[in-house]
């Protein structure tokens, strides 16, 4: 069976190391290959909410402006917790991580994802958002899913498919893939509008 759109004419790249990125492309039966090129997530102090994740999601697609080809289409995302205005990006370490987790304990946050689509003469940048709220956390929560999961490598230090996300995410208004790192949805449409 064919897919609906057709990539034949097209190579995408996931410019994104991300595990859940990849699993979340894969399962649209995109076909894609992976190139990171480490990025400096520096943002200016201005920036808020979803300024920055787009912000962010361009900074790293500027590092392909000069090499893509013409069949190429470059996806690349960066996702952010925001609270109480207030970025909560990926932590340091397991003190900061803890830190995060007691602030989330038991409140509203929203998670900002900002794609940036880019293809030989257009850059389109969107974002996607989604409000979550945590149950109160005890300490032994926390300290047992930084043990054993180690969330450096997540915005918030947490993610919403691993032990915590299942324990502790009691409401969540918008898309639950945004909260994983990749509102596909909506990648999925604005290729969909690229390819035909």
């Amino acid at each position: 069976m064919q897919h609906p759109l057709s990539f034949s004419n097209f190579k995408i790249i996931l410019a994104s190391g991300s595990p859940r990125r990849k699993e979340l492309l894969l399962n649209l039966d995109i076909p894609f290959t992976v190139n990171v090129k480490p990025t400096d997530e520096s943002f200016p102090a201005h920036l808020k909410a979803e300024e920055i994740a787009v912000y962010l999601s361009k900074k790293k697609s500027d590092a392909f402006v000069n090499e893509i080809n013409d069949n190429e289409i470059i996806i690349t995302a960066d996702t952010i917790v925001w609270l109480n205005n207030e970025v909560l990006n990926k932590p340091l370490n397991a003190i900061e991580a803890k830190t995060m987790l007691l602030k989330l304990s038991g409140n509203w946050h929203t998670v900002y994802t900002g794609v940036t689509i880019l293809k030989k003469s257009i850059s389109y940048s969107f974002y996607d958002e989604t409000k979550v709220k945590f149950k109160e956390l005890d300490e032994r929560e926390i300290d047992y899913y930084i043990q054993k999961y180690i969330p450096l490598d997540k915005a918030g230090a947490y993610g919403a498919q691993d032990w915590i996300g299942l324990m502790a995410i009691e409401r969540l208004e918008g898309s639950y893939f945004n909260v994983m790192g990749l509102p596909v949805e909506k990648v999925y449409n604005e290729l969909k509008r690229l390819i035909q």
